[in-house]
């Protein structure tokens, strides 16, 4: 094994601070072979087995005490397809690597989540999504991957070729093998105009619907403590790129949206009772603008400040009802929240653990500073999610267990069969996927 690289330091933390792992092995391999050889060295030894990517979770879904594979070596485009569309990746390849790769190549991803920090086997094994009329998450954009198994071989999966293991392994959760490579739908680069815009709490959960049929990506941010939202409208364009200004982006996106902001939540974490003054600030601070680029520099922004996040999927003419519930129990209790709630919608796809399988979705992300208590919080949210059928997203704090999902989740069935198959030993499990998949 010779570009294999096994490292002593043996502590792993994930991007928020929240999961610690100490594995017995770090591997980062330096090819499929090398991968192979040890998932069949850590079954030998008798050590599980878990992928990481760049630790976006905050939930400990790649968290492991045996054999922690690092992706950082299985990097990069393998082909690009033209005429099929595609493009297959390594699949520790970042999202933000692919996305500048792909421009320069003068194509794209039809939709994107607003981070690109994750590696793409990590963002399509957990379901990273942003927002969408029509289009659904990065992992309803997979064409093809290739999945090392429990016995060391490799499987590739289409839906042609092992149909009913892609139905499964494009939201796999790391519990069906160690996902070599993807390949992605994409299309030729196009331009996209965001408008934002804000807009009262009333009139935006009133017009919800009429602004989902009416834009392709429509998303809000409500302002906890205060009746103020950010709207955010992203449409294609025929015109020609007008980006933001240099010095207008780097107000709204660096100054408000990372160092006031976390001037701000350094405050509020410090001093409780500024937080509701600090939000009506923070709500206002943010202006309309309009501009138009690439769809990489429209969907994502950057995020330095660091957070903990909850997120729920619910059927989509649950949401605005269950937003409603959530403001009504903030203004209640003696919570100070102060991350804005975020509002998103996804159509129904296809996928076995996908949080908008089988059902038209909306999903509603509560946040927190990081080092701020966040558990009475999220408690009380997830007790509105789940009445309302509420799916969680696979990497973000919940509490959820199987014989929840298995409720929200018609095909829960069917994955649970495909993992007995495909990995009886439990080779690549973990504590987090015993509670959240069974054994």
């Amino acid at each position: 094994m010779t570009g294999n690289r096994t490292t002593a330091t043996r502590t792993w933390r994930n991007w928020a601070g929240t999961v610690t792992a100490r594995p017995a092995r770090v591997v980062s391999p330096a090819s499929v072979e090398e991968l192979t050889a040890t998932v069949r060295r850590a079954a030998e030894d008798g050590l599980r087995v878990k992928a990481v990517g760049t630790g976006h979770s905050f939930t400990a879904a790649a968290a492991t005490d045996g054999v922690l594979i690092r992706p950082d070596l299985l990097t990069g485009i393998r082909e690009t397809d033209r005429a099929a569309g595609t493009v297959t990746v390594a699949a520790g390849t970042p999202l933000k690597r692919l996305n500048t790769a792909l421009a320069r190549e003068g194509l794209s991803l039809t939709n994107m989540g607003d981070i690109m920090e994750q590696t793409v086997a990590g963002a399509t094994s957990t379901g990273t999504h942003g927002t969408g009329r029509d289009s659904a998450s990065i992992a309803a954009q997979i064409r093809g991957l290739d999945l090392v198994t429990a016995d060391g071989s490799l499987l590739r999966c289409s839906a042609e070729e092992n149909p009913e293991v892609f139905a499964a392994a494009r939201i796999g959760l790391g519990a069906l093998g160690v996902v070599t490579a993807v390949t992605l739908a994409v299309e030729p680069v196009f331009l996209l105009t965001a408008r934002e815009e804000p807009m009262s709490f009333d009139r935006v959960t009133a017009e919800f619907d009429r602004h989902v049929a009416e834009n392709e990506h429509f998303e809000f941010y409500w302002f906890p403590h205060t009746g103020n939202c950010n709207t955010k409208r992203n449409n294609r364009s025929a015109g020609l790129a007008a980006p933001p200004g240099r010095l207008s982006g780097w107000i709204e996106d660096e100054l408000l949206s990372n160092g006031a902001f976390q001037a701000a939540c350094s405050l509020g974490r410090a001093v409780p009772a500024t937080i509701p003054a600090l939000a009506k600030i923070s709500s206002r601070a943010l202006s309309a603008r309009t501009y138009t680029d690439i769809p990489y520099k429209v969907f994502t922004s950057p995020r330095r400040v660091r957070f903990v996040e909850m997120e729920y999927a619910l059927p989509r003419e649950a949401a605005i009802g269950a937003l409603r519930e959530v403001k009504a129990m903030i203004e209640r209790s003696p919570l100070r929240v102060s991350f804005p709630v975020e509002i998103r919608t996804a159509p129904a796809d296809d996928i076995a653990l996908s949080t908008a399988s089988g059902r038209e979705s909306a999903y509603i992300a509560v946040h927190l500073y990081r080092g701020t208590p966040y558990r009475s919080y999220f408690t009380a949210v997830e007790r509105i999610m789940t009445a309302h059928g509420g799916r969680p997203h696979w990497g973000k704090i919940h509490t959820r267990d199987a014989a929840y999902l298995s409720g929200v989740y018609p095909r829960f069935g069917e994955f649970t069969a495909l993992r007995d198959r495909l990995d009886p030993d439990r080779l690549f499990g973990n504590d987090y996927l015993r509670r959240v998949l069974g054994d």
